[in-house]
């Protein structure tokens, strides 16, 4: 039983700790704005759709 306690409070504890650092992250993100539109910007416009066909078998008449 107290087993179960202990993943419970892992489990909490580490939602925290993401959920503000998400939060952190976030608010960093949207300060810096003008280069991460920079940094985005660039590759999306050079970035290629490249769509692959699985092989088939060969079909017997």
């Amino acid at each position: 039983m107290n087993l179960h306690k202990h993943m419970e409070a892992i489990f909490v504890v580490t939602l925290v700790v993401v959920t503000s650092g998400t939060f952190a992250y976030d608010s960093l993100r949207e300060a810096d704005e003008s280069v991460a539109s920079v940094a985005r910007d660039n590759p999306a416009r050079e970035a290629r759709t490249v769509v692959v066909r699985a092989p088939t078998l060969p079909q017997r008449a």
